[in-house]
């Protein structure tokens, strides 16, 4: 009731404070017209000013008219988005030019003085899989992404500290781990900023990945395909877009059944136990009133269903030095369970619905929007089984409902001064429900005692927890061009949390670029940060609860986790050495106080969050790309090291003997990998004959996340590094233009997919490190083939 409430005064407060805004902002306009031109009506019938569109129109009355082609006089310049609708009787034709808002809307959050990689439609096609692919797996594709088990990514050296924005809105984070509510085949482009961000980005700063959703307009039409191979992989999926009107919509839906949902526990070529079912769902709505209105909607459904797969030749649960396996308890549960054939699984669920408004008024744009996600994950254990290898059969519901408003406003107030600000708010309702099976003991583990367990009856043991907080955050900037190949944008930045733990900063951010010469940029910049705990990772368990049982906490402290603060250095630059042909190098460098983590802590896969008072992180990337004609070639490597010290929050999922050793030394963050690389080629045979032919391949280099040493020795916490891997995927597609010789249908593409080409057997996680819960293992070679048709 209480989130309800807070939601409605939420919506209303936007509401109203919008209205106002562009009520004030309006009447000042129609002012300032009414001023400089001496009339205050304007009528427009057909709206064109953007470059170039009056000349895409008229190409598309000759056309209409039986002229064939367009001249080159009369092709569209710049990235003109225009519909056209036939005239009607007594009516003419209608020509709404979009471009413009599109532009408008990518101007509202400038990537001034950051690092920037882009995936266009052409490369989100052409990476093997193409739009069948998940959304991470295109990641790895960019400098300085390393990959984890259950679908994870660590960017520059951090955890998951991710954004992910539709069309410039933030979504909250969820609880997904290895799910993926975001589909390839939804975006038209994509972009991934990291680096010393401007001052409009917030709360998860390691990157920004910013998609920019297809719709109606630019992707008129349907797509019907089906696509599996290996392992049971079925993926039917279906997309529709069209336009009548001022209205543009487009949605996809598919489904996804196979058998290696997560990762393998071990090197088989084949999993057991690792039954995955997913479906999803997205759909976007645009209502464009005038050439300077835009409304939109994006809602989306994600609905996964996983077996964990399981790890065979577990010993038997054993607290302390002994205890366990010599217990009573033991005898009698002997033999009744096989690590081998538990039956544990998990599904989650991630909803949310995103509604904009995008209006132009004069030296104003703004985009205004109100968001909502609900995510939510449940485990169920092997009720026997679970008891047996962790001491406790744990059933686990954890969910985070969300909603916020997000405003950005661009002033363009001189030709060398373009001022932004705007603000966010997120209010959460997160909830967690355990219903635990353990055993009661009595005894300690000091001095080689032997825990005794009083019964061989488990006990049951219910623990709950809810809590409302909020996220805020506004900034203002100044991008400022003192001189013709000089930027300088700077800015401040306030951000408050107020959940588990209150607190609030005010972060300058600064960047400079620079153009010597043509072709040639030079960045670098300042950013202080503030990064609020993830209020859906953050564990909130009674520890008192399971004293003297089974599964007793390793130690007893339990510091609330707080907010990260950052000072981030960045600078680098980049040259177009040739057409197509463009090098960049960049190197950064954080200092972290209270350096957020995450870790797996038990059965369910359902990551806790925790501190390092100190941390620091500091690497470099090299990137190169040369995209001519049919050809594509790109390349990335990077270095990077993540350090910590001193684990001051949720102390009771480590051991005292490691809390002891970080307290006052420098250790390897879990996810700390030294050297990250990924290249890509691509060539199009026929690319301008009737059915063209294209064929790419792409690698993927690690030089492994960290482990511990072996029981006994004197090496350190994450002090080892899993062994080095490198895989090859390959992908072929051939297009068949009008196969059926019918106007209904359109392009017919065929496909052929590879993943891990030399079937290279490689690990991920060997099971050991801080906060890692059991090994996962890459997929071996895979297999896929697919089928399209365009109607």
């Amino acid at each position: 009731m209480r989130v309800s409430r807070l939601s409605f005064a939420l919506a209303c407060s936007t509401l109203c404070s919008t209205a106002g805004f562009l009520a004030w902002v309006q009447q000042a306009h129609a002012q300032t017209q009414l001023e400089q031109t001496g009339t205050a009506t304007r009528s427009v019938h057909t709206s064109v000013p953007a470059q170039g569109s009056q000349a895409v129109a008229q190409a598309w009355r000759e056309k209409a008219q039986g002229h064939v082609g367009v001249s080159a006089k009369a092709r569209p310049t710049g990235r003109e988005t225009v519909s056209i609708e036939p005239a009607k009787v007594a009516q003419p034709e209608r020509v709404t030019v979009t471009a413009h808002l599109d532009r408008a809307r990518s101007d509202l959050q400038p990537d001034t003085g950051a690092t920037v990689y882009r995936f266009s439609r052409k490369a989100l096609e052409t990476i093997p899989g193409g739009d069948n692919v998940p959304l991470n797996q295109v990641l790895l594709q960019a400098p300085g992404v390393a990959q984890d088990s259950y679908g994870q990514i660590h960017v520059r050296g951090d955890h998951n500290e991710v954004q992910f924005r539709l069309d410039g809105v933030q979504l909250p984070e969820g609880l997904n781990v290895f799910g993926q509510a975001l589909m390839t085949r939804f975006a038209d482009s994509m972009s991934l900023t990291t680096g010393a961000l401007p001052s409009e980005f917030g709360f998860l700063q390691a990157a920004v990945v910013d998609i920019t959703t297809k719709n109606g307009t630019t992707n008129a039409g349907g797509n019907v395909s089906i696509y599996g191979g290996a392992r049971d992989y079925f993926f039917p999926s279906l997309q529709y877009g069209g336009h009548k009107g001022k209205w543009d919509y487009f949605a996809t839906a598919d489904f996804v059944h196979d058998r290696m949902g997560i990762e393998n526990t071990t090197g088989s070529f084949n999993a057991k136990h690792d039954l995955s079912n997913q479906y999803h769902f997205l759909g976007h709505a645009r209502y464009t009133a005038d050439e300077n209105t835009r409304i939109s909607f994006i809602a989306g459904i994600s609905n996964a269903e996983y077996q964990l797969p399981n790890n065979p030749g577990q010993p038997a649960y054993t607290p302390g030095q002994k205890g366990y396996s010599g217990s009573v308890v033991a005898q009698k549960l002997a033999g009744t369970s096989d690590s081998d054939t538990l039956n544990e699984n998990q599904k989650q669920i991630t909803d949310f619905a995103v509604l904009a408004l995008q209006k132009e008024i004069g030296k104003f744009s703004l985009q205004s929007s109100v968001f909502s996600r609900y995510s939510s994950l449940r485990y169920s254990p092997d009720p026997v089984g679970d008891l047996v290898y962790n001491g406790i059969a744990q059933r686990a519901a954890r969910s985070v409902f969300s909603m916020g408003t997000q405003h950005d406003v661009t002033w363009r107030a001189a030709q060398d001064h373009t001022v932004r600000f705007g603000f966010q708010v997120f209010v959460e309702r997160t909830t967690s429900k355990t219903d635990s099976q353990v055993f009661q003991q009595t005894g300690g583990f000091g001095d080689g005692e032997t825990p005794k367990f009083v019964d061989t009856t488990p006990i049951s043991i219910h623990d709950g927890s809810g809590k409302t907080g909020t996220v805020y955050g506004l900034y203002a900037q100044d991008e400022w061009k003192p001189v013709k190949n000089l930027t300088v944008n700077y800015g401040l930045r306030f951000d408050g949390v107020s959940q588990y733990t209150s607190q609030m900063q005010v972060s300058p951010r600064i960047n400079v670029v620079w153009n010597p010469w043509h072709g040639g940029t030079f960045h670098a910049g300042y950013s202080r940060y503030f990064t609020p705990p993830p209020f859906e990772v953050v564990s909130s368990s009674a520890i008192y609860k399971f004293a003297s049982t089974s599964a007793a906490a390793a130690s007893n402290g339990n510091n609330t986790v707080r907010a990260e603060r950052d000072h981030y250095f960045d600078a680098g630059f980049q040259q177009q050495i040739l057409p197509g042909w463009r090098v960049s190098f960049d190197a950064y460098y954080k200092l972290a106080h209270n350096l957020i983590d995450e870790g797996q802590f038990g059965a369910p896969i359902i990551l806790s969050g925790f501190n390092y008072r100190r941390g620091q992180v500091n690497g470099y990337e090299v990137s190169t790309s040369y995209d001519l004609g049919a050809l594509s070639l790109y390349g990335n490597f990077s270095w990077s090291r993540a350090i910590g010290k001193d684990i001051t929050s949720a102390q009771f999922n480590f051991g005292d003997d490691d809390l002891n050793y970080i307290k006052n030394r420098w250790v390897h963050l879990d996810h700390d990998q030294r050297w990250t690389a990924s290249a890509g080629a691509s060539y199009t045979f026929f690319q301008k004959g009737w059915h063209p032919l294209r064929v790419s391949g792409t690698m993927i280099y690690g030089s492994g996340l960290r482990k511990d040493g072996p029981d006994g020795s004197d090496i350190p916490p994450n002090g080892l590094s899993v062994p080095q891997y490198a895989t090859f995927n390959f992908s072929a597609v051939q297009t068949f233009k009008n196969l059926f010789g019918h106007s209904f249908l359109g392009d017919t593409q065929i496909r052929l997919d590879v993943t891990n080409l030399f079937d290279r057997t490689y690990m991920l996680r060997d099971g050991s490190g801080i906060g890692v819960g059991a090994p996962q293992y890459g997929l071996r070679r895979t297999i896929l083939t697919g089928i399209s048709q365009n109607f």
